[in-house]
């Protein structure tokens, strides 16, 4: 069973990487001229994502270290899998002609990339908890 901490830690790195993502191409591609804009959404994208730390450590006890535990390391492996697809995805989309086909490959990347990213711990715990 998932607790409600946990969600809220999806749920603010989802909306935070979100609002963080949209605040930086706002600041790097030219033809948007919305630099100090971006710069604002970035800041409160990164202000969520750091609101993730106290839940996190109200949550968390701090453990002793013991044998290396492979599901967190699969769950790391899955997760940069999961953003690097959506990177990819963006970066079609992002691209400075996209043609249709360009367009359609990179919206279809990023939401299986985001997708991956977001069911990346439900995965975990079920697994977890199976065992």
């Amino acid at each position: 069973m998932m607790k409600k901490d946990t969600l809220l830690e999806i749920i603010l790195g989802t909306i935070g990487g979100l609002i963080f993502a949209i605040g930086m191409c706002m600041c790097l591609i030219p033809e948007w001229n919305m630099y100090a804009a971006g710069v604002v959404v970035a800041i409160i994208g990164f202000i969520i994502l750091l609101c993730i730390i106290p839940v996190y450590r109200s949550s968390h006890p701090k453990k002793q270290h013991g044998p290396i535990n492979w599901g967190i390391i699969f769950t790391w492996i899955i997760g940069i899998v999961g953003s690097l697809i959506m990177g990819f995805g963006m970066s079609k989309v992002m691209v400075g002609s996209a043609s249709q086909s360009d367009m359609i490959i990179g919206i279809i990347a990023g939401i299986i990339g985001l997708i991956i990213c977001v069911l990346n711990y439900p995965i975990y715990a079920y697994r977890h908890n199976k065992e």
